[in-house]
């Protein structure tokens, strides 16, 4: 407890008897007695042979339950296991190479660490790191292509976390990072650590192809990732048909299913080759293991089919899509829940396009707004 604050009172012997009172602050000030405490206790590192002088092998963390002034900074020193000065700490505890190891002359070096804090007088501890040196990187990362599709309204995309690289090394200590080429990045950004591909708002329609690529520090591997971005029409929310799944979730969906179906209902309802199936959005029903599908298609001489035609091109072949997926119902409107016949409800459809979902998985990653039912019966 660093201090208390006391009200006093003093009354006198009068009649009727007076009083007063006064605050008291008492500050207890701190003496240095806790010493610096590293977490963990001892370390263990590993470094590469042949990576350059001043690599980053390792951070220290000290704490003290000393108040400020008798804790950081802290002081390190390396007491023993330097001899040949083969490593440098710096004042953060960062703890660098300042040779270029070599696996065949040294595979392991044990130091003893020493952490001051700033109290007078000062108080010490000691922890011991391990540091092993392993065979530089022998095996070059693999990664998997990524195609991303992305549905916004007309010019309305709010950016965002749109997929994830997935990669890979034998090495069992190599670290992984991300690069995106300079002149997407006004674009497009990856995390350099865990390869989440982010997109900045206003993308335009069309077709975008990343130059990234991953590295192990050693070897670099260019990656395939190849984003779709598809503008939505106000006419599509007009001429909606919805597919609902059963006990599908939407990764599996757009993992494993997505391509697959998208095919097979091509050729369920497009009387056309040059029509255009258009996927709006993928949900799931609230309450449910149920996945809702909102699709709609474009005729290729100007419109769009009417939601009664392709209810009735989906009923016709519905066994051949089941081959894909199990389909539990195909809808124009969902008014399940009123009290009122099929032919007096009314069904509106709205979309937000701030507030999108991604369904991301190794090779394709879906990104879509939400969408809301809005249903009431029609006297």
């Amino acid at each position: 407890i660093s201090g208390y604050s006391l009200v006093i009172q003093a009354r006198d012997s009068g009649s009727p008897p007076l009083s007063s009172s006064v605050t008291v602050n008492v500050d207890i000030s701190d003496v240095n007695d806790n010493s610096p405490v590293f977490t963990p206790a001892n370390y263990t590192a590993v470094i590469q042979e042949n990576k350059p002088v001043g690599t980053s092998i390792l951070q220290l963390v000290v704490t003290d339950k000393d108040s400020f002034h008798n804790g950081p900074p802290f002081t390190f020193t390396i007491l023993t296991g330097n001899e040949e000065e083969e490593f440098t700490l710096d004042p953060h505890g960062v703890l660098r190479s300042a040779v270029i190891f070599k696996h065949m002359v040294s595979t392991e070096y044990v130091l003893c660490v020493q952490a001051k804090d700033s109290g007078k007088p000062q108080q010490v501890s000691h922890t011991y790191v391990q540091v092993r040196v392993i065979e530089e990187s022998i095996h070059k990362p693999t990664a998997i292509p990524l195609e991303i599709f992305i549905v916004t309204m007309e010019d309305d995309f709010p950016g965002g976390v749109i997929g994830k690289i997935h990669a890979t090394d034998q090495d069992v200590y190599d670290v992984l990072t991300y690069t995106l080429k300079s002149e997407q990045k006004s674009l497009f950004k990856v995390n350099s650590h865990d390869g989440k591909i982010i997109a900045l708002g206003g993308l335009d329609n069309g077709k975008y192809v990343l130059n990234v690529s991953v590295s192990d520090g050693r070897f670099q591997v260019p990656i395939d990732v190849v984003v779709h971005v598809e503008q939505l029409l106000q006419e599509m929310l007009q001429n909606t048909v919805t597919i609902r799944f059963e006990n599908v979730s939407p990764e599996d969906f757009v993992g494993l299913h997505m391509h697959g179906f998208r095919r097979t209902l091509r050729n369920a309802v497009l009387s056309q080759k040059q029509d255009s199936l258009h996927i709006i959005s993928i949900q799931p029903v609230a309450g449910s293991n149920q996945l809702d599908m909102l699709f709609a298609v474009q005729i290729h001489s100007g419109g769009f089919y009417k939601p009664a035609y392709l209810i009735q091109k989906l009923t016709n072949a519905r066994r051949h899509l089941e081959n894909v997926i199990r389909i539990s119902a195909i809808l124009e409107k969902n008014c399940s829940g009123l009290n009122c016949q099929e032919q007096h409800c009314e069904q509106s459809l709205s979309i937000d396009s701030h507030s999108l979902m991604t369904y991301s998985t190794a090779r394709i990653s879906f990104v879509c707004p939400r969408f809301y039912r809005n249903v009431r019966c029609m006297c």
